[in-house]
């Protein structure tokens, strides 16, 4: 059976809304790597202290050991066990405050010198160890060195650490405690970073949502901090602007269709009605046949100017682009419009330099340019003068066709190139009202512009074309 409605904007497929938000939403993972690397950073500090303070207490005992066994090493090569116990009692009776710990024992265990009472139990063999002994009897915590003599005699050297072990259990306290502060600590600040997360998102997703119901006027709202949300907020806003702008392009576009192609559509569905309830001959018929087809041949070619204006923003004849030399081609455009301008009494004059090089499809540029030599000719009052230029430019190639028209006032070039756009003044004479369109599609593909200017009096249009094409 399936369910109807639609899921939740932003809810997480599988999961009920309320674990949005739960330990498997971004924000969670957020927050808790925040939390890690705060405690992984805390660690690490501990650990270096540590290794500075009571490791650095330790390696400075060891030293000091090491060379006190060094020293003993010397005077056993240099009179043997005899030398080597005179040296640890004279030691000793020099110093007898001292932190010094030493042993010295015969092969069958009897102290033969040393501050010790006895052997330490827990020394089986050589090496180093840190163990509790007594020193008149008193207990000391000492980090001593265990060593076997020839003989079978056996030394032990140490020093008192007892101080540095309360160092040590000190500096252990205050890191244990500070490692609790900062968890705590990195638990309140993975708490606000989860809730800034969530704001962040949350607006987002609110607009969103708002978006998906319907209302293309919400935006996602800015903190002014101009940080990356700042950043991603203008990016969805400027996206969600594009959006509206294409939508209210399409209800345009619908509106227009319906408008301007109810006229022809009716009108050839009137003729045929006519023709067929009341002509009287095949002449009649054939005529009132081929005023339908004219009509709808200019449907037809609505259609396909249309599609052709979609292919063109697509971006799909940028495979088309080669270099080419715009010269010829406004050369060719002015002989060919040359007949049509001297039928309406108009004077059609050309200048471009020798060389107009670009990169692009010279069949859509051709076609932009016969849009715009149309647009000229066919509001051109008889006996003005129709000017096309090409010229070279810093960027690439600036084309022109300029007029003595009625123009376009300036308030309306803005719309101009909007599909089916007529001004007022362009309300009395034939067309779709997609020529500007186009040539504006063509002009985008191409990463150039076409700017509409006031040739006081008339019409100037300028299409500028770079040298190089835009990145697909």
């Amino acid at each position: 059976m399936k369910s109807g409605g639609a899921q939740p904007v932003g809810a997480i497929a599988g999961l009920p809304e309320r674990l949005n938000f739960g330990v498997r939403s971004a924000g969670f993972r957020f927050a808790a790597l925040y939390a890690v690397l705060i405690l992984v950073s805390v660690a690490a500090l501990a650990l270096f202290l540590w290794w500075q303070t009571a490791g650095a207490l330790d390696r400075q005992a060891e030293t000091v050991i090491t060379f006190d066994v060094d020293d003993l090493r010397a005077q056993l090569a240099i009179g043997g066990i005899p030398l080597l116990a005179e040296t640890i009692e004279e030691r000793i009776k020099q110093n007898p405050e001292s932190d010094a710990v030493y042993m010295l024992t015969d092969p069958v265990g009897d102290r033969l010198a040393g501050n010790l009472t006895r052997w330490p139990a827990e020394i089986v063999r050589r090496g180093w160890y840190d163990l509790t002994v007594e020193r008149g009897g008193t207990p000391l915590i000492t980090r001593v060195q265990a060593l076997a003599l020839p003989g079978g005699s056996r030394l032990l050297v140490g020093r008192d650490i007892s101080i540095r072990t309360k160092i040590s259990e000190l500096l252990t306290r205050a890191l244990v405690w500070g490692t609790g502060v900062v968890v705590v600590l990195a638990t309140l600040g993975a708490l606000l970073v989860r809730k800034l997360f969530r704001r962040m998102i949350g607006n987002v997703s609110a607009t969103a949502a708002a978006v998906s119901r319907g209302d293309l006027t919400r935006r996602v709202q800015l903190s002014g901090r101009g940080d990356e949300f700042d950043q991603l907020s203008e990016a969805i806003n400027d996206m969600l602007d594009r959006i509206a702008r294409l939508m209210e392009g399409v209800k345009q576009v619908s509106n227009a269709i319906a408008h301007d192609l109810r006229t022809p559509i009716a009108r050839a569905r009137a003729r045929l009605e006519e023709a067929s309830g009341h002509g009287s001959g095949a002449a009649e018929l054939r005529s009132a046949i081929d005023q339908a087809t004219a009509d709808l041949d200019g449907i037809v070619s609505v259609f396909q100017a249309l599609l052709r204006i979609a292919e063109i923003e697509a971006g799909s004849r940028r495979a088309a682009f080669a270099p080419v030399d715009l010269a010829p081609l406004l050369a060719d455009m002015a002989e060919l419009y040359e007949a049509s301008a001297e039928e309406k009494g108009l004077t059609l004059q050309l200048r471009a330099s020798t060389s107009l090089p670009v990169d692009g499809d010279v069949t859509l540029i051709q076609q932009a340019v016969a849009n715009l030599l149309d647009n000229a000719l066919k509001f051109s009052p008889s006996g003005s003068l129709v000017m096309l230029s090409g010229t070279a430019v810093a960027i690439g190639v600036e084309i022109a066709v300029t007029d003595r028209g009625p123009g376009i006032p300036k308030t309306e070039r803005a719309q101009a190139t909007d599909r089916f756009y007529r001004g007022e003044k362009a309300r009395s004479t034939p067309g779709s009202g997609l020529g500007l369109s186009l040539v504006q599609a063509v002009a985008q593909l191409h990463g150039g512009t076409l700017i509409l200017a006031d040739a006081e009096p008339g019409l100037r249009a300028v299409l500028t074309l770079p040298n190089k094409p835009p990145m697909a």
